[in-house]
């Protein structure tokens, strides 16, 4: 049988174990991924950016999107956040007059899609 000391001690790790384990939290914008998918697919994408899981051409104009729910900034200066990739893609010229990605008359409806395709790319 094991003693009360045995049994607190057990309980303290377990609840420390439980504590300490990182949870990730998926990034999400209320969008369907597998839409944004489609979207990237169809407005041609790929011609400048190589996105995994989409077919097309694989272009390098643009920077990779790999791992982009991975990245802290998106432009190499705007903090990665579902609002701010909405934004972004719906009217890149807002963020920067510099950027060279066209305004491509992205909806807010299929921004939030295109995002949250954007974020399964861990």
């Amino acid at each position: 049988m094991m003693t009360l000391a045995v049994r607190c001690l057990l309980s303290t790790v377990l609840l420390l174990a439980i504590a300490c384990k990182k949870e990730e939290h998926p990034i999400t914008t209320g969008g369907n991924p597998d839409r944004g998918r489609q979207l990237i697919e169809q407005g041609g994408c790929t011609a400048c950016h190589i996105v995994p899981g989409v077919q097309g051409p694989r272009g390098m104009i643009g920077p990779p999107l790999e791992h982009f729910a991975s990245r802290p900034v998106i432009g190499g200066k705007i903090p990665n956040t579902p609002d701010n990739v909405m934004s972004f893609l719906q009217n890149p010229q807002a963020a920067d007059p510099m950027f060279t990605m066209p305004n491509l008359g992205i909806t807010p409806a299929d921004s939030k899609d295109i995002a949250a395709f954007l974020y399964t790319l861990k």
